[in-house]
């Protein structure tokens, strides 16, 4: 395994940190600015725009999308360090460069299952940004980290789909940019295969019979920059045939397919979390004094940050060789590292947020410094795309399955 930077990885990191460094942090306050200006707090600040014009005039754009037609043509292992970049600012630089989740999960589906209308009428605005969407799965009243329970009916009626349910923390449904819902559901609840019995369809946001009912928080957070999580009722909302992604009974396959890549980029981008902690940490022990002497002379701040350092290294390590096995044996032969990545790495970079807030007092729990934030986020990513004792449990059964 080489993990070594090639050229082109090179030359993309360069332009990415230096457009890090020149717009994207800059713009982290300004963007609070013009948010608490705004209408409404979900409309998108005017200085996202002016990052996402710039981006794209560098060539920062769609550096998530392996398939060369539509994106940048970058492997797993080319792509993972950028997206530890863009973690460093992760409510903005994604965005900025048109790699924000849920929209990189969408684009995913449609490049891979879409066919060519659907491509034509959703895919192509979302890789020009000019629209976002949003995934429909998660519903309040069933675990839905095993899909195949959830309750959302898709039932057809003659040429139409009739959909109903009820389904809540689906990111992005708040931004009036959101023109479109993937939903998962159910077409056939009785089937005997119960990974047989989800499909998954395009619904517009101004279909009727669709209802962003509210905004979630998460921590307290509204989460603007992602354009928020929503709870959804689907009442009898009728979409056509022809809006089924893929075939019938294929939604769990997708889902899987979709989640595989979405779970590496969000570790990448926790380690770049992770980095903005550590900075932010080094920053503080050197030029605050308690007792005497700086922090950075303090023995157990000494210790949370080399702790940290470690950990980080390893981490990375652990996602470069994941990313590296997806690129050369698939998902399916990377599944073990997929999972471990998920289960070890927003535990870790929880620990280092908290330690990292610990050292700044009352300031780490403020709106002064991103830490509260971050840790909200991170934190988070031990429910989302399944919960740590899913990918554990499943992990462990791999493990017991060479003994017995």
């Amino acid at each position: 395994m080489d993990f070594a930077f090639d050229a082109r990885t090179e030359e993309l990191r360069a332009k990415l940190l230096a457009f890090m460094d020149e717009y994207v942090y800059p713009a982290e306050a300004v963007a609070e600015e013009q948010r608490a200006a705004l209408a409404s707090p979900w409309d998108t600040p005017a200085v996202v725009g002016e990052l996402k014009a710039e981006a794209r005039r560098q060539g920062l754009w769609n550096l998530f999308l392996p398939d060369a037609e539509y994106g940048a043509g970058l492997t797993n292992l080319q792509y993972a360090p950028l997206a530890e970049i863009t973690g460093r600012s992760p409510h903005l630089a994604p965005t900025a460069t048109n790699c924000a989740a849920p929209d990189t999960g969408n684009m995913e589906v449609l490049a891979q299952f879409g066919d060519e209308r659907q491509k034509k009428q959703w895919l192509e605005p979302l890789l020009a940004g000019e629209i976002r969407s949003a995934f429909a799965m998660t519903e309040p009243e069933v675990a839905s980290s095993d899909a195949t329970n959830i309750t959302t009916h898709i039932e057809r009626d003659g040429d139409e789909y009739v959909i109903t349910g009820r389904k809540w923390y689906i990111s992005g449904a708040m931004n009036p940019d959101c023109k479109i819902f993937i939903v998962m559901g159910k077409t056939d609840p009785d089937g005997a295969d119960i990974r047989r019995q989800q499909s998954m369809v395009l619904v517009p946001r101004d279909t009727p019979g669709v209802t962003v009912q509210r905004a979630m928080q998460v921590f307290g957070y509204e989460d603007h920059s992602h354009g928020g999580h929503a709870e959804v009722i689907f009442d009898h909302a009728r979409v056509p045939v022809s809006n089924l992604i893929g075939e019938e009974g294929g939604g769990f396959a997708i889902a899987q397919a979709r989640l595989g890549p979405g779970r590496i980029h969000h570790c990448m981008r926790l380690i770049g979390m992770a980095e903005r902690a550590i900075e932010l940490m080094c920053r503080r022990a050197v030029s605050r004094t308690a007792f005497g002497k700086a922090l950075a002379q303090q023995g157990v701040v000494q210790n949370w940050i080399a702790d940290a350092r470690v950990t980080v290294e390893q981490l990375r390590l652990l996602v470069l060789k994941t990313a590296w096995l997806m690129d050369t044996v698939g998902n399916k032969g990377a599944h073990t590292e997929i999972q471990a990545i998920k289960i070890a790495t927003p535990r870790a970079v929880v620990g280092i947020l908290d330690r990292a807030i610990q050292l700044h007092g009352a300031g780490g729990v403020s709106q002064d410094f991103p830490l509260a934030e971050l840790y909200a986020s991170a934190r988070t990513l031990m429910l989302a795309d399944g919960p740590d004792e899913v990918h554990q449990r499943s992990l462990a059964r791999r493990e017991l399955k060479k003994y017995l």
